[in-house]
C-alpha cells in the first residue's frame, strides 16, 4: 500500500519493511512526504512481524533534499519536520537502513544520517550543498556529519558544498557497504543481518564529536568559504555550527543549528541565491518547441588559441571526439602544449587520474586542414574576432561540411545573421559564446540567429549540458546580453574617473559591493586593446554630440594594454598581476577631463555603485523589451556566472527588484537630468513601475 508519497512493501517474508520515497522529480522532502514517511515508519516500527526497515528512493535517485519552494512558507515548518523524522529513526528499536543510489543531497543525506546503517550503489553521489543556497544543513547535518566522519572532512563537505562519491564515502566511514547492483535486494538482506545487533552504537546523535587534532582547520575552512563564496555569510555560519558540534551535546548543537538556519533562510542573501538556483534551471530549458535531433559525437573546433583549446578540452571531458584545426603548425603546437599543461595541472591537484587524462587527450585530434572537418556533426569556430575572417571561414566550412552539420561561432559580439547568410544552411548556424577560460567557466551564451532552427538550439543545449556547461539562450545584437550590458557599466566607470574618482576607488567600491573584480582591473586583465578594437569598429555609429570618455583610448594609444604590457589603468611589476596605482594614469585622467570641460569633484562609493549597477539594470530592461533575453532571470544567470556579479545579490535584475523598481527608476531619472540622454530610462522599466510590477513578473 502507499501512504502519501511513500510506498510500503514487505520483503523477506514480511520481516523487512521497504519504504520508498516517491516524489518526482527528485524525491524532495515536502511537507506531505514528511508526513507520509513519519506515518509509514510508525506503522513499520509497531508491526511485530517487521524486524528491520529499509528506506530507498524511487526513480533515478534516493533524495535530492528539502522542497526548496516551501522555504519561507508555513509548509516548511509543518510537523513532522525533518528533524522529527531523523530523531524518530534514531530512537527506533529496529535497525533502519538507508539504501541510496544516484544523488543524495541536503535533507536526503541528513535523513540517511539518522538511519542506523547506510548502504549505497557504486554510482551514488552524496553531499550537503546548502551553502550554495545561502543556508546551512538545517536537519542536523552540521551536528551528525562531524560525528560520522570527523570535523575536518565534515568542514570540507559542508563549507564547500561539494559532493563525494560512494568510494570516498565508504573510505571515510559515511556508508557501511557499497553494492554494484541489486541495491534493494542486497539492502534488505543486509538489514536482516543487522536485526540481531544492538543499535545504540549506531546512533550518531549519541556519539561525541571529536575535536580536530589541528584547531586551525576552522580558520582554513573559513578562508576557503570566503574564497569560494565571496561576500556570503553562510559558509561562516556552517563553520560556527560544526564548532558547536564539538563543544556541546547533540541537543544543544541542534538548537544552535536551528537558530543559525532560521537566521539565514530568512535573510536576503539566501533569497538571492535561491533565485539564482531556480534561474539556472529555467535557463537550461530553452523557450523553444523543437527537440534535439543530433547528439554531436564528433565536433570540430577551429582555432587552437586559449578559447579554442578550452572548448576542445570541455568537449573531450564530455566524451566527445574533437578535431582541432589551426592554420599554422606553430600555433597548433602552442595550443596542444597548453591543453597538455592544463590537464597536467588538474592531475597534479588530484582532480583527474593519469588514465582519465590520457583518455581525454586521445579524444582530441590535431589538424592543419579544414578538410578534416568533413566528418563532423558540429563545428565551433574560435578564430580571431574579425568579421571578414569569420565570413571567409564560414564560406569554406559550408563547402566542406556535410549538409546536416551545424556551424557555430564563439564570437562575443559579432552578427550571427551575417555569418548565417554567408552559408547555404542558415538554419544550422548559431553562436556559442563560451567564457574564458572555456575549460573552467560554465556559462555559454547560445545565440539564436533569425533563421536558427529550434532543433539545432535544443541539440546544442543538450551538448552544453553534457559538457557540464550552463547554456542561456540569447538573441542577436552587438554584444548579445553580457557584453552589451558591459558597455554602459564600463562607460559609467570611465565617466566617474573623469569626474573625480580614481581607478582604485571605482574598483574598490564595486569589489566591496561584491563583484569578483572591478571593471578597470577586469579591463587590464582582458586586455584594453580588445575593447578598443570594438569601440573603433562602432565609432561611425556613435552620435557626435554624445558624451564619450577618451581615457581608455588614450591609454591604448600610449601602448598601455593592461597586464600583458605591464601597464593599463594600473601598473604591474614584472611577472605580477597585482595592480599598483600609477600617478601617470591620474595625470592622464585629469588631462582628459580638463580638455573635455569636465569639472572634477568628490565621488562617493554609493554613487559609483548606483551609476554602474543601475546602468546594467537599465540596459537589461532594454534587452528584455527587445526580446534579446527571454527572462530577467536569464540576465541574472549570465551576470552571476560570466561577469562576477555577487551571487548573494542574485544578479542585477533581481537586485533591482529587491531595491524596488520605483526607487531605481527615480535614481535613473535623476541621472538622466544630470547626465543627459545616455541615461534615458528604459521603457520597460517605466511600464513596470507604472503597473506596480517587477522584473520577476516580466
Amino acid at each position: 500500500m502507499s501512504t502519501a508519497s511513500i510506498h510500503t512493501e514487505h520483503r523477506a517474508n514480511g520481516r523487512v519493511a521497504l519504504l520508498t520515497l516517491d516524489n518526482a522529480p527528485v524525491n524532495s522532502l515536502s511537507a506531505s512526504i514528511r508526513q507520509g514517511l513519519h506515518d509509514a515508519l510508525t506503522s513499520a516500527l509497531a508491526d511485530p512481524g517487521v524486524l528491520a526497515v529499509v528506506l530507498t528512493g524511487a526513480g533515478a535517485l534516493f533524495c535530492g533534499g528539502a522542497e526548496i519552494r516551501e522555504f519561507n512558507t508555513p509548509a516548511s515548518v509543518r510537523e513532522p519536520t525533518l528533524r522529527d523524522i531523523v530523531r524518530q529513526c534514531e530512537q527506533a528499536g529496529k535497525p533502519i537502513v538507508a539504501a541510496m543510489h544516484g544523488t543524495v543531497l541536503g535533507g536526503g543525506l541528513e535523513l540517511a544520517l539518522g538511519c542506523h546503517y547506510r548502504v549505497a550503489h557504486t554510482d551514488t553521489s552524496l553531499g550537503l550543498p546548502e551553502v550554495k543556497l545561502g543556508i546551512l544543513p538545517g536537519g542536523g547535518g552540521t551536528q551528525r556529519l562531524p560525528r560520522a566522519i570527523g570535523v575536518e572532512r565534515a568542514l570540507n563537505m559542508i563549507v564547500t558544498g561539494d559532493p563525494i562519491g560512494a568510494g570516498t564515502a565508504m573510505q571515510w566511514g559515511l556508508i557501511d557497504a557499497v553494492f554494484d547492483g541489486q541495491l534493494v535486494e542486497r539492502a534488505v538482506a543486509y538489514a536482516l543481518e543487522q536485526a540481531a545487533h544492538l543499535l545504540q552504537a549506531r546512533v550518531l546523535g549519541a556519539r561525541r564529536a571529536q575535536a580536530p587534532a589541528d584547531p586551525a582547520v576552522y580558520a582554513r575552512a573559513r578562508a576557503e568559504g570566503a574564497r569560494r563564496y565571496r561576500g556570503c555569510v553562510a559558509p561562516d555560519a556552517c563553520v560556527d555550527c560544526i564548532e558547536q558540534a564539538v563543544s556541546s551535546d547533540i541537543d544543544a548543537g541542534l538548537v544552535h543549528e536551528r537558530q543559525r538556519f532560521v537566521e539565514l533562510v530568512n535573510g536576503e542573501q539566501s533569497k538571492a541565491q535561491r533565485h539564482l538556483f531556480f534561474a539556472e534551471r529555467k535557463a537550461q530549458r530553452p523557450p523553444t518547441q523543437g527537440r534535439a535531433n543530433a547528439s554531436f559525437q564528433i565536433v570540430g573546433v577551429v582555432g587552437a588559441g586559449t578559447m579554442g583549446g578550452g572548448i576542445a578540452m570541455s568537449l573531450a571531458n564530455a566524451g566527445v571526439k574533437v578535431i582541432l584545426v589551426e592554420r599554422e603548425q606553430a600555433a597548433l603546437d602552442r595550443g596542444w602544449a597548453l591543453i597538455q599543461r592544463n590537464y597536467a595541472a588538474t592531475v597534479a591537484k588530484g582532480r583527474l587520474t593519469e588514465q582519465e587524462r590520457d583518455a581525454r587527450l586521445a579524444r582530441i585530434r590535431c589538424s592543419l586542414s579544414l578538410a578534416d572537418l568533413a566528418e563532423t556533426e558540429l563545428v565551433i569556430e574560435a578564430a580571431f574576432e574579425d568579421m571578414a575572417v569569420k565570413l571567409e571561414l564560414f564560406r569554406a566550412l559550408d563547402q566542406i561540411c556535410k549538409p546536416q552539420t551545424a556551424l557555430a561561432s564563439n564570437t562575443s559580439r559579432l552578427d550571427i545573421n551575417l555569418l548565417a547568410q554567408a552559408t547555404g544552411r542558415p538554419g544550422l548556424v548559431l553562436g556559442t559564446h563560451f567564457f574564458s577560460p572555456a575549460n573552467v567557466m560554465r556559462l555559454v551564451e547560445v545565440v539564436r540567429g533569425a533563421a536558427t532552427t529550434d532543433e539545432v538550439i535544443a541539440s546544442v543545449f543538450d551538448l552544453a549540458r553534457r559538457m557540464k556547461k550552463l547554456p542561456v539562450l540569447v538573441g542577436v545584437c552587438d554584444g548579445f546580453v553580457g557584453n552589451r550590458m558591459v558597455s554602459p557599466y564600463t562607460r559609467e566607470a570611465h565617466f566617474l574617473l573623469e569626474e573625480g574618482a580614481s581607478p582604485s576607488q571605482v574598483d574598490g567600491a564595486l569589489q566591496r559591493f561584491g563583484f569578483a573584480m572591478g571593471p578597470l582591473r577586469m579591463a587590464d586583465m582582458a586586455g584594453l586593446d580588445i575593447s578598443w578594437a570594438a569601440r573603433k569598429r562602432l565609432a561611425p555609429t556613435r552620435p557626435a554630440h554624445q558624451r564619450y570618455s577618451r581615457v581608455a583610448d588614450t591609454l591604448c594609444e600610449r601602448g598601455r594594454f593592461g597586464q600583458k604590457t605591464g601597464a593599463g589603468f594600473y601598473r604591474y611589476e614584472k611577472d605580477s598581476r597585482s595592480p599598483l596605482p600609477d600617478p601617470e594614469v591620474d595625470l592622464l585622467i585629469e588631462q582628459c577631463a580638463h580638455e573635455d570641460g569636465i569639472t572634477r569633484r568628490d565621488i562617493s562609493d554609493a554613487e559609483i555603485i548606483e551609476r554602474t549597477v543601475y546602468a546594467l539594470v537599465n540596459e537589461g530592461a532594454r534587452i528584455l523589451d527587445e526580446g534579446i533575453a527571454a527572462r530577467a532571470s536569464d540576465i541574472d544567470v549570465i551576470y552571476a556566472h560570466g561577469y562576477g556579479f555577487p551571487i548573494h545579490r542574485g544578479g542585477p535584475m533581481f537586485y533591482a527588484d529587491q531595491i524596488g523598481l520605483a526607487n531605481v527608476l527615480n535614481t535613473i531619472e535623476r541621472f538622466h537630468r544630470q547626465h543627459g540622454e545616455l541615461w534615458t530610462p528604459a521603457p520597460l522599466l517605466q511600464r513596470l513601475v507604472r503597473d506596480g510590477r517587477s522584473f520577476g513578473d516580466a
